[in-house]
């Protein structure tokens, strides 16, 4: 049974991708993140000579400062408004009228190469497979430009592809910072092309595993609900009919066990959107624990999983979204193997498993 779309856009949410699990077109698009710093404005109004411009055309001639790259990904992170409209960066402005535009936050286009350790699952000419931790960004982004995989990389590896651009080297796709799990580098431009391809086809096969609150009722099910940007929260997507961002989104999730008021699941997603898997769980009234935007809290204490409520010293045994990507299959750009990675589950999410047990055994 497929899961009906909500008419009230706020009942749909209770925060990868993505954008934690994404397709092609959406893997080159910023990590979503809200630690930023207080927003700059520039109003414009249009003159008659800017009239049928590209708006980021438009913005990126009337803002000094800024490469086109940045200001079309501030407009595609609804940064722009025009006469009160958040719009696309193909938009095609009119004489007259009014654009408000947020400005970037300023970032250098060279990615700067740190020592940070990198958990590899396989690597050849081609490509690597890395198992990213939780709490790491994939590429800078506003308020993360330290830390990221891409400068883990740029130090490990001499040659990443940049079909992605300067600050994304070897990006095919992308993880939620708090999604940990399997993610592929490309190190050429050929294979990145090849793999890309692949995900723009939908023939990579992926599965998350995720802990939810709330039961599932249903051992296995599709939810297809459209996804697109929340009216009131940019850090956030909702299910949303016949808006500009809304687009198709598919999941199939499995229950893999209940215990207690928790949900062990697995999840395959169909489609890549934003958020996807966050939101659809969220909209069948199950998100991911320990999901901040979706879940309404970011935290989860021992005492708070046992069901004992919130307990003075407590300790804290989970501080980010309970999703793993676990399991990746792919063909081999150059040899057409089929080729599966997994990684294993990490200890905050064993340990999170264990403390909710424990209350069964209580």
């Amino acid at each position: 049974m497929k899961s009906e779309s909500l008419s009230n856009e706020d009942a749909a949410i209770s925060d990868e991708p993505p954008r934690d699990e994404v397709s092609n077109d959406e893997a080159l698009n910023e990590a979503l993140d809200d630690e930023s710093s207080d927003p700059v404005f520039r109003d414009f109004v249009v003159p008659d000579s800017a009239a049928n411009q590209r708006i980021d055309l438009f913005l990126t001639s009337a803002c000094d400062g800024y490469s086109r790259t940045q200001i079309r990904q501030a407009v595609q992170e609804d940064q722009a408004a025009v006469d009160g409209r958040t719009v696309r960066p193909s938009f095609r402005i009119k004489a007259g009228q009014t654009i408000r535009f947020q400005l970037p936050e300023a970032f250098s286009d060279e990615v700067v190469p740190e020592n940070i350790p990198l958990d590899l699952l396989y690597e050849d000419d081609g490509f690597v497979v890395v198992n990213k931790p939780p709490g790491m960004v994939v590429h800078p982004a506003r308020g993360n430009w330290q830390g990221t995989l891409t400068s883990a990389l740029a130090h490990r590896f001499q040659c990443l592809s940049d079909v992605g651009g300067p600050t994304r080297p070897g990006i095919v796709h992308r993880l939620d910072r708090d999604t940990s799990g399997v993610i592929v580098v490309a190190k050429t431009n050929a294979v990145h092309m090849a793999l890309a391809q692949q995900w723009h086809d939908r023939e990579v096969e992926k599965e998350y595993f995720a802990i939810t609150v709330g039961r599932l009722d249903r051992d296995r099910d599709v939810v297809d609900a459209p996804i697109g940007r929340h009216p009131y929260q940019r850090d956030k997507m909702a299910i949303r009919e016949n808006h500009p961002t809304t687009k198709p989104a598919s999941t199939f999730y499995e229950v893999m066990e209940r215990i207690g008021r928790f949900t062990l699941v697995r999840v395959r997603p169909k489609t890549g959107r934003t958020h996807q898997i966050r939101v659809h769980l969220a909209h069948l009234g199950c998100p991911i624990l320990c999901d901040r935007l979706y879940a309404g809290h970011a935290v989860a204490t021992e005492s708070w999983l046992q069901g004992r409520g919130t307990v003075a010293g407590s300790p804290e045994v989970l501080d980010r979204q309970a999703l793993h990507a676990r399991r990746l299959t792919l063909c081999h750009p150059q040899s057409g193997e089929s080729m599966t990675f997994e990684a294993p589950l990490p200890d905050d999410l064993e340990r999170a498993i264990q403390v909710i047990r424990q209350r069964e055994h209580r």
